[in-house]
């Protein structure tokens, strides 16, 4: 799709942090020029920053399964959802880190897995009405025979099941909303679509 605008059509007239937690809350005060031209009054939007992040979609091409992750997440219980959610492994990318480091990092604190290959399917915002974060989404090679049991950083907080299934299954999950995850939809809706092409790359 053509860019019709550039930088010069963003005035950011300021920018100052709210809070600093755990997470980061920005207040920005800007305008922005139109599709007709003009511009746009003086809007004041809080930005969540809260980083950036590696997805990873865990897949043992030979079996045809794929290895999920289970873990409480606290903005599902703050929804009134069930908070414990079905997801692909993921981390956040710190300073000094590729996506890619993060991706086969993160498949080894979170699932216990060693990824004999790995590829990035590509980069997406996750909600870019109120937040900067974005994901970088990788489909790495598993066996899935390997990978099972209780996994995380303890001084993190974490506790993380690991399970492995057929990828059909966990599209019907998808599809029933027992994966209601968007990171995790994303990434077995993405599987589905190119199970084919990744099946010819990685088997020949």
């Amino acid at each position: 799709m053509e860019k019709r605008f550039t930088a010069d059509d963003v005035q950011v007239i300021s920018k100052d942090t709210v809070f600093k937690g755990y997470f980061q809350m920005d207040r920005y005060v800007l305008r922005h020029r139109r599709f007709d031209g003009s511009w746009t009054q003086d809007i004041t939007r809080e930005i969540f920053e809260r980083g950036h992040a590696s997805v990873v979609l865990l897949y043992d091409v030979d079996r045809d399964r794929v290895a999920m992750i289970e873990q409480f997440r606290p903005g599902a219980l703050a929804a009134g959802w069930y908070p414990w959610l079905v997801e692909c492994v993921a981390g956040i990318i710190e300073d000094g880190e590729t996506p890619e480091d993060v991706a086969w990092r993160e498949s080894e604190e979170e699932a216990g897995a060693k990824p004999s290959a790995m590829i990035e399917v590509g980069k997406y915002l996750v909600t870019a009405g109120g937040s900067s974060e974005s994901c970088a989404l990788f489909c790495a090679r598993v066996d899935s025979a390997t990978i099972e049991g209780l996994h995380g950083l303890a001084h993190e907080g974490e506790d993380i099941r690991v399970f492995t299934l057929p990828s059909a299954e966990a599209y019907e999950m998808c599809k029933d909303g027992r994966i209601c995850n968007s990171m995790a939809v994303l990434a077995i809706q993405w599987l589905m679509l190119e199970k084919d092409a990744i099946r010819r790359q990685w088997l020949g």
